[in-house]
Order: C-alpha cells, then structure tokens, then sequence
C-alpha cells in the first residue's frame, strides 16, 4: 500500500469516527436505560447470548448499546456505554466508556450492534479502567455467541454482539475501550475515574440501579 493511499486511508478513518461521535446522543439516562435492557435481550437469547456460566465468571462487564459501524472501505465504529466490576455478591457503580474500531476492508455499513464484553481475569481490572484499553492487545479476546469457530479456551475477553440487520466482519481485535471523562461527569455532577467509581469511592446514582441490580440479579455464583 503506497504512502499516498495509507495516508488517505487515515483521514478517512479520522473523518468517519468524528461522523459517528457526533452521531452518538449524550443522553446518559437512555443509555443505561438501554445498557441493562440490552443486558435482558443478551441474557435470554435461548443459548446463542450469554451463557449464565460464562456471567458468573465474569469479573468486569461492559456493555455498549447502540455500537454504530460505519460504512466504505474504511470501516470505523463507535459507541458509549458503562462498565461495572464485581464486589463480592454486587457489582460496583457504572464508569463511563466509549469504544471506537477501525479497520480496512469492505464492511457492511450503516448497522447499529448492541455489545455485550466481559472480563474473566480480575487481574485485567487495572487495565480495564485504565484510560485506553486494547482488545486483542492488552488481553487476547474470543466471539461468545455459542460454538464457533472464534472460540479460544485461553480467551480473557468474551465479546456478544446483536443486531437486526446484517452484518459482515464483526470482530473487536484492535479495538479500544476508554474512559468517557464526559459521561463520567455527567453522571456522578463532578470529575471522577473510572477507577475511583468501581472502587466504591461514589454512590450508584438512581438512575444507574437499574443496571447494576440486572447485573447482580444475572451474575450470581
């Protein structure tokens, strides 16, 4: 690939993800509305969601509805959501965070994917509410959508995905997880860390009990 079509190739890349960021409604409310009824949906899909074995294992969960996947020859993505990690028999408050992808290739534009990922290594955690975290990087990750051929008995990271529509290439390899400082303040009316929020240092607001109470009620050992 020449100089010229690499750096062509970029820019696209960084104009698509503006598109789908300005794309994304701030309307925290919603989103964990949304966050825990994609928890439901994702949960009770008759064995093609989430297993309650794989939810029992898990240590962090993050979920992200509405993940927006761009179009082109360049394909970008990005969604907003909330992650929240285990204390005991509870899960923690909600932190913030967005997820962005980018990859080339010829993608299936235009589909909105509810995205469910879980952590199964408490060790991850750090790194998790870090401000960048890389899938497939930072931890080797597997599609857990049932029997397939993504499976990897090694995996630390399950990802779930859900649409309506078609939708070709979906894999998070590459992809980043980060803290949306922005959500994170409009949430909790202060700035805060991820980290402080699931370390206990804030309440959970009333808005987020809906989705940790999903959360704890789905994820009992």
């Amino acid at each position: 690939m020449s100089w010229n079509i690499r750096m062509l190739c970029f820019a696209l890349i960084v104009t698509m993800t503006a598109v789908v960021r300005v794309a994304a409604a701030d309307d925290t409310q919603a989103r964990l509305q949304s966050a825990a009824a994609v928890l439901n949906k994702l949960t009770d899909s008759s064995g093609h969601g989430i297993q309650p074995e794989q939810m029992a294992s898990a240590d962090c969960v993050a979920v992200i509805p509405g993940f927006k996947k761009g179009a082109v020859v360049v394909g970008v993505g990005f969604g907003r959501g909330f992650i929240s990690c285990r204390n005991g028999a509870t899960w923690s408050a909600p932190g913030a965070v967005t997820l962005e992808s980018a990859s080339l290739g010829v993608q299936v534009g235009g589909e909105r994917m509810d995205i469910v990922i879980l952590s199964l290594d408490k060790k991850l955690r750090s790194k998790l509410l870090s401000d960048r975290f890389t899938i497939g990087s930072d931890a080797s990750a597997a599609w857990g959508n049932g029997k397939s051929v993504h499976d990897d008995p090694n995996a630390k990271i399950l990802f779930f995905g859900q649409t309506k529509g078609a939708f070709a290439g979906f894999g998070l390899d590459g992809a980043t997880l980060k803290a949306d400082d922005s959500g994170d303040k409009t949430l909790y009316g202060k700035s805060i860390t991820n980290n402080e929020i699931v370390n206990g240092q804030t309440n959970t607001p009333e808005v987020a009990q809906p989705f940790v109470a999903k959360l704890t009620n789905g994820t009992s050992r």
